[in-house]
């Protein structure tokens, strides 16, 4: 008989107000406002480890949401995902009361060097005891470019070109600048590290100079387990050479297996196997131990939701509100002089009105549900066993409401379908945890040609983003 296949979960978090579920912060009883407090991200911790979360995934952005009415003030307004902690700095809180929650946290490649990220890094993956995980994102908010000496966004795959050497420069510090028995703290001799097992990297490319050596000795993992989020044609390319965790999905269940099957191609282009990639989705998951008491609570998510915070979050470059509910979205968009290819996801057919309310549900699609601990773990097992997901990354609704209904009613009724296993032995790495495959990068992964010292000095031949967009073509 085949084993149930397991589900990987993560509580989707991010250091601010509103991350993506906007207007809910001012819910009864919920805990958004704490954002800045110490004991909001180790209470949370607490639950998640104690309910049986694989990980917590911090989103984050490097800039404002300022294209949406032509300036930040409805964002703010909103509190969406502005004021802003940097995710890097929560993990040693929750690190601290617990020994097997992981954590996945987004930097991105494209603004600040590849030096000072490889020593937060491992840093981090010291402080876990080796269950960090990095979320490679390339940036995407005009505000964001701007924040860093830019006039404007750098374009899309350039953004991804940029990303490959900086990968490069970190596998040379993680993997091969030190070796596993550098540090040896010999007190007869008085010596910290054998300095013949440290090297430098020399790394000379096209966008970046670094010479090393690291200056953290090797973590745990050496290089942190490697997420993505993306479902662009250069970022499936990308992911099919570094990634192992992809966030991705889609309105449909075809949505999400086109994107899993371009993601496993690339893997295999580059000498990867088929079983390298683990695909997330972001999962809303609304549960009650009635399907009334479920209903009731997405009804007052429903009334609470913010649409300018919707909005403002889509950048969207005019304001359909301005508009009569009764117009097209092509007569709101030729009437605003807005560039129409700059919302391609707006429905220029439909009215205002029928937009602005596919919009207050533009969260929900195939990956969400609600009702009983049943119906809940029957969607589940239709979109691990139907769809292929192998994780979810559960939308939070209301803190702490959203993580505790989901480890105390869908938790147990997944580990009694075999699709959760507890688990109660020692702890292990991140990369063990959701591989079983040992703390490392696999051997066949482009980082490892660099274990060893080996191949500093050979370039890596530049990333084909042609041959991401040749596959999303096809």
């Amino acid at each position: 008989m085949t084993e149930p296949k397991p589900l990987i979960v993560n509580l989707f978090e991010m250091a601010c107000v509103s991350h993506i579920s906007h207007g809910l912060w001012s819910l009864p009883g919920n805990q958004r406002h704490r954002f800045d407090e110490l004991g909001y991200w180790s209470e949370l911790a607490e639950i998640l480890e104690d309910g049986g979360f694989h990980g917590v995934f911090l989103a984050d952005v490097v800039g404002a949401y300022d294209v949406f009415r032509d300036g930040p003030e409805t964002a703010l307004r909103e509190g969406l995902q502005s004021p802003n902690l940097d995710p890097l700095l929560v993990i040693p809180a929750m690190a601290a009361v617990t020994k097997r929650l992981g954590f996945g946290a987004t930097f991105s490649t494209t603004y600040e060097p590849p030096f000072a990220f490889a020593r937060r890094a491992s840093t981090l993956d010291h402080l876990t005891n080796g269950r960090f995980g990095w979320n490679i994102v390339t940036s995407y908010l005009p505000n964001a470019a701007r924040n860093f000496g830019l006039d404007g966004e750098v374009p899309h795959d350039r953004r991804y070109a940029i990303a490959d050497e900086y990968l490069d420069v970190l596998y040379k510090l993680w993997e091969g600048s030190w070796d596993d028995d550098a540090l040896v703290y010999d007190r007869e001799r008085g010596v910290v590290t054998d300095p013949s097992k440290v090297r430098y990297i020399d790394h000379v490319g096209a966008h970046f100079r670094v010479a090393g050596p690291h200056i953290v000795h090797p973590s745990a993992q050496r290089t942190p387990v490697l997420y993505q989020a993306t479902g662009s044609p250069a970022g499936i390319e990308f992911a099919g050479r570094h990634a192992e965790l992809v966030f991705t999905g889609g309105r449909s269940a075809a949505d999400f297996r086109a994107n899993a099957a371009g993601m496993t191609a690339a893997a295999e282009r580059h000498g990867r196997g088929r079983d390298d990639l683990k695909f997330l989705v972001q999962a809303g998951v609304v549960v009650g131990r009635t399907e009334e008491e479920a209903a009731e609570k997405w009804r007052r998510y429903r009334e609470a939701r913010s649409l300018d915070g919707i909005l403002a979050h889509s950048s969207l470059p005019l304001d359909l509100t301005a508009f009569p509910r009764s117009i097209t979205v092509a007569e709101a968009v030729r009437r605003s002089d807005a560039d129409a290819s700059a919302v391609p996801f707006l429905p220029l057919a439909k009215t205002v009105g029928e937009a602005l309310d596919g919009l207050l549900d533009s969260r929900e699609g195939r990956y969400f549900v609600a009702g009983t601990p049943t119906v809940v773990a029957d969607e589940i097992e239709r979109w691990l066993d139907e769809d292929g997901i192998d994780g979810i990354n559960l939308r939070q609704y209301h803190s702490f409401d959203t993580a505790r209904d989901f480890a105390e009613l869908v938790v147990p009724e997944l580990r009694r379908r075999g699709r959760l296993v507890a688990d109660d032995g020692e702890p292990t790495t991140l990369r063990q945890r959701l591989f079983g495959r040992g703390d490392r990068l696999p051997e066949h992964h482009i980082a490892a040609r660099y274990r060893g010292g080996a191949n500093l000095d050979v370039p890596v031949p530049p990333l084909d983003l042609g041959a991401g967009a040749l596959a999303a073509a096809r």
